[in-house]
């Protein structure tokens, strides 16, 4: 596994990406596992493309994912790639547009295991009354990246 860290907005953040280049991986205060190795090159267009969102000048992300999941957990990830930059859907919205309206729970335990976070837009999933519910990681940093695409 290769990795990166950088500085950004709202605290150190932690890239994975596999041989290949797909990204793997986005942690807010994660340290790399030991037996990681950092690779800054193979992971330039990760930086690149989160240094222009951070910026306020990338609305999506173009690049290989290969996000290790159920195919229930990525079947909610890839919904959630689909929700537009700047706007929020609940739990239950995004099961029912998987065809499982009752499912929102399922939404919920599959966007919490998301490890792309940012990239995958789990941010983006709000409780059916508009709160903010869980974050992996926190609140305060789901409310900076709502308000930063809003912005």
């Amino acid at each position: 596994m290769n990795y990166t860290e950088m500085d950004t907005p709202i605290g150190p953040l932690l890239a994975t990406a596999d041989d290949a280049g797909a990204v793997t991986g986005l942690w807010f205060d994660r340290a790399p596992d030991a037996d990681w190795s950092r690779d800054e090159p193979a992971l330039a267009p990760l930086r690149e493309q989160l240094d222009l969102y951070f910026a306020g000048a990338l609305r999506r992300f173009d690049l290989p994912l290969a996000a290790p999941g159920t195919p229930w957990q990525r079947s909610v990830w890839d919904a959630l790639l689909e929700v537009p930059f700047g706007q929020t859907m609940s739990y239950g919205e995004l099961a029912a547009r998987l065809g499982r309206p009752s499912a929102c729970r399922a939404v919920g335990a599959a966007n919490g295991r998301n490890p792309i976070s940012v990239i995958v837009p789990c941010h983006r999933l709000i409780g059916s009354d508009g709160s903010l519910t869980g974050y992996g990681g926190g609140l305060e940093r789901k409310a900076w990246l709502l308000e930063h695409e809003r912005g």
